[in-house]
């Protein structure tokens, strides 16, 4: 009986899946792959804003050393904080504009290859259209 409605339940559960799917398709039945790890590792794009990262905590960091010896704890400790607190902001900006350039150039390659939906690789099993090196391209 247990095993009756745990087949029950998994065959509904596909079957909604399915449907999904194919209403996401908006017509097409093409599924495009994107592989986000790679794009982190190999887009020169990205390579640039994590260089503009580090360049900026190095600053913040090297002026912190050559204060640290004129400010008393406190003072110091407060400085640290608003630098560190500084770093966060830079650092969600460029996160921001990683995202844009990811979302902009996988919206135009799904366009350009008439896919109905764009899925991570790491939740997909077998199938689709890999597009992540076009996505890489695309952000340059």
């Amino acid at each position: 009986m247990r095993n009756k409605k745990y087949l029950i339940f998994a065959v509904a559960v596909i079957a909604a899946a399915a449907l999904l799917l194919g209403g996401c398709s908006g017509g097409t039945g093409a599924v495009g792959i994107l592989d986000v790890n790679k794009v982190m590792s190999d887009s020169p794009k990205v390579k640039q804003l994590q260089e503009q990262l580090n360049t900026k905590a190095k600053e913040l960091s090297d002026t912190l050393e050559k204060d640290k010896a004129s400010l008393s704890a406190d003072e110091f400790q407060k400085k640290q904080e608003a630098a560190y607190g500084d770093f966060l902001k830079i650092k969600q900006d460029l996160e921001g504009q990683v995202d844009a350039s990811i979302k902009q150039s996988v919206d135009a390659v799904a366009k350009e290859k008439k896919l109905g939906v764009v899925l991570y690789k790491n939740s997909v099993a077998q199938g689709g259209t890999d597009i992540t090196d076009e996505v890489i391209k695309r952000m340059q």
